[in-house]
């Protein structure tokens, strides 16, 4: 029989879809499942997006540029800059969500063997998109305590090897919540233009911010022009996970320019998914002002519930739609499977995702899942009740 390659082998097991079986047995006894172990908002697409692909008026359905609509980027170009960013069209190329922005991002910058460096728990399918380009992650250790905040940058000094070539953050972070200061990005573009690497920035969550925050990019940093990339979405922005649509953005023109070979190699990102996300462009301020109301009416909703449960820490979130929590318990996945498989409270149950799999050291957060609150409030007060209750069971 013919054998399976070796990096076919090493692509990890998403720990956010991993249970799925465990759900669909749980849904098929009949039992409501709550689902915090994915960031699929809940929210309504922009009306404008829907309707720009309702009302298109397509008799061929071609390709389009590599680089995406030209009017797209040009749309897009025109929302970074009202942000603050300095970025203009040529700065841009869409791609099929922002986990092909990661992935040409990596084959860009990055040959079989070298190293990135990324501050852990981080967002699990960067495991994947490394093992792909056959790049080894070098993980730089955050923690609860601190609320995940930026490693002491000695701690990133003492990774870098002659094999390095970029540090990859997630700025507001999923799985963490949490926010990079500006100080903080300051800290690391030093680091970068000292050691002459790539800052590689996933911000799919930026206009997530709470409490006063604010969100600084890596491409407000004029020092690090040329070793800035930058990773969006429209995803969670605009709740259109399934839209697929997302882009690399550098002001560093060799880096794009080969980033386009990838592009031109899967020929063009799709149309109609380009037609909704700029239309998306249009939809007005007061539906982001009223969505990051209702985020951080969740977060402190799920947040302070939790924290009420003996036993149970988390940290704060001060950006998306993520926070982990450490459970008193030996086996955090032992615990998601027992949710879905063994209990119910009145019919009801929770799905989880084991925090361990948003780890690349081993042995690290096995006591921690990762919950997304992107259920209405309501919903977050069943959830955590569920789980506190479930927790003097497993435990007894």
């Amino acid at each position: 029989m013919p054998k399976i390659s070796h990096k076919g082998v090493q692509m990890p097991e998403s720990p956010i879809r991993k249970l799925v079986p465990f759900a669909e047995i749980a849904k098929k006894k009949g039992n409501k499942v709550y689902h915090l172990n994915i960031g699929q908002p809940d929210i309504k697409t922009p009306e404008v997006a829907l309707n720009a692909v309702k009302n298109a008026d397509i008799t061929v359905l071609e390709y389009s540029h590599s680089a995406g609509f030209e009017s797209y980027r040009e749309k897009l170009a025109a929302y970074y800059q009202k942000q603050g960013l300095p970025i203009n069209k040529e700065d841009i190329i869409i791609t099929t969500g922002g986990s092909e922005a990661l992935i040409f991002a990596m084959g860009s910058t990055m040959d079989e063997g070298d190293e990135i460096i990324i501050p852990e728990p981080f967002y699990a399918n960067y495991n994947g998109f490394s093992t792909q380009n056959g790049v080894k992650v070098v993980p730089v250790m955050s923690g609860i305590e601190t609320g995940f905040a930026l490693p002491p940058i000695a701690d990133f000094e003492k990774l870098i090897t002659s094999r390095t070539k970029a540090i990859l953050i997630c700025n507001p972070g999923n799985p963490t919540g949490y926010m990079y200061s500006k100080e903080e990005i300051q800290q690391l573009a030093a680091l970068v233009k000292k050691h002459d690497l790539f800052l590689i920035a996933d911000e799919v969550y930026r206009e997530f911010a709470y409490d006063g925050f604010e969100h600084f990019s890596v491409m407000n940093e004029e020092s690090i022009a040329e070793n800035a990339i930058m990773i969006d979405s429209v995803s969670k922005r605009f709740s259109m996970c399934g839209a697929r649509i997302g882009c690399i953005v550098s002001k560093n023109k060799e880096l794009m320019a080969t980033a386009m070979k990838f592009a031109q190699a899967r020929l063009s990102p799709p149309t109609y998914a380009q037609i909704a996300s700029e239309a998306a462009l249009d939809t007005p301020q007061s539906y982001f002002d009223d969505v990051i109301v209702e985020y951080k009416d969740r977060r402190d909703t799920l947040v302070n519930a939790l924290n009420a449960i003996d036993g149970v820490q988390v940290a704060m979130p001060k950006g998306a739609f993520y926070c982990i929590a450490k459970l008193p318990v030996a086996n955090a996945e032992d615990f998601a499977k027992w949710l879905l498989e063994d209990y119910d409270l009145k019919g009801e149950t929770v799905m989880v995702a084991p925090a361990a799999g948003f780890y690349s050291t081993p042995g690290v957060g096995l006591n921690e899942v990762r919950l997304a609150y992107v259920l209405n409030k309501e919903d977050l007060i069943k959830s955590a009740e569920i789980i506190k209750e479930a927790l003097k069971v497993y435990n007894k």
